[in-house]
């Protein structure tokens, strides 16, 4: 289903494209010739808020699909069969809606930096610059760490649909947090849009699945570290089994030892009988 939704969405931006779209003249050279009000009006006549909004969610179900396998995966897990399609359906609509609303952002940001940049190339090498430093950043990693995190979900009556919603609008939070900078530079190219964003997509679906690996190597330590603890402190069934003939060993020895003391206790009366005989 995801794959067929990324496909569809794919094949859609491949035909009509989505760049953003600015006058020719529109540039750091006659930006202070024009009002700043008269070119973002010719900007929103290029680019209308419900066309910035369907290239959006389209670039969304393009790249962002193949990323909620694992998510939709435990929502499915944790609800009822006669609940999963509910409930991973407001998952999606919550995790949408925090893409939806990043959009409102970031899209004007693009169309800012290529609209008071001098060329469309400084523009994306700067961006690509605070992109490079954001993904090497704490936060960052802080963010696509809780992509990976799996919450308790309710199973019974409004708290199942409700916290299968709230964790749509988590993890969509944190795919945000996550990837806001990479999104931001395929809305800068308008030849390459298409190009960015399958460079940008392969990006990010390696980053997760490089987390998570991360993830599950860290997780599974203390258990190893458990087992191998274990391991060398309760004994093996041989040395349990070896312990008792051992015990009996020493004893048999200690019981030996006591009977040649005795014995050489009573050699002189044994001596004496033998001469009156």
């Amino acid at each position: 289903m995801l794959g067929s939704i990324s496909l569809i969405a794919w094949s859609v931006l491949a035909v009509h494209g989505s760049g953003l779209s600015l006058p020719d003249f529109c540039s750091a050279e006659t930006l202070g010739a024009i009002p700043l009000s008269v070119s973002f009006d010719l900007a929103l006549l290029l680019n209308s808020p419900t066309q910035l909004a369907t290239s959006w969610a389209l670039m969304i179900a393009a790249m962002m699909s193949t990323l909620l396998i694992e998510p939709l995966r435990h929502v499915r897990k944790s609800s009822f069969a006669k609940r999963r399609a509910q409930a991973m359906l407001l998952f999606a609509a919550g995790y949408m809606a925090v893409w939806m609303a990043a959009g409102l952002a970031l899209q004007p940001a693009a169309l800012a930096a290529r609209w008071v940049g001098p060329s469309p190339l400084v523009s994306f090498i700067c961006a690509a610059a605070i992109a490079s430093l954001w993904q090497v950043s704490p936060a960052k990693r802080w963010c696509l760490s809780r992509c990976h995190r799996q919450p308790h979900l309710a199973a019974f009556g409004a708290a199942a649909y409700r916290d299968a919603f709230g964790y749509g609008l988590v993890n969509g939070a944190a795919c945000v947090g996550a990837c806001w900078a990479l999104m931001v530079l395929p809305l800068l190219l308008v030849q390459a849009h298409l190009l960015a964003m399958v460079a940008v997509t392969l990006l990010i679906l390696a980053e997760r699945l490089e987390s998570l690996a991360s993830l599950t190597m860290v997780l599974a330590r203390p258990r190893q570290g458990s087992a191998h603890q274990q391991a060398h402190t309760h004994k093996t069934p041989e040395s349990t089994i070896g312990e008792p003939c051992h015990e009996a060993t020493k004893a048999y020895t200690q019981v030996r030892a006591d009977i040649s003391v005795a014995n050489t206790g009573f050699e002189p009366l044994n001596s004496e009988i033998k001469n009156r005989s």
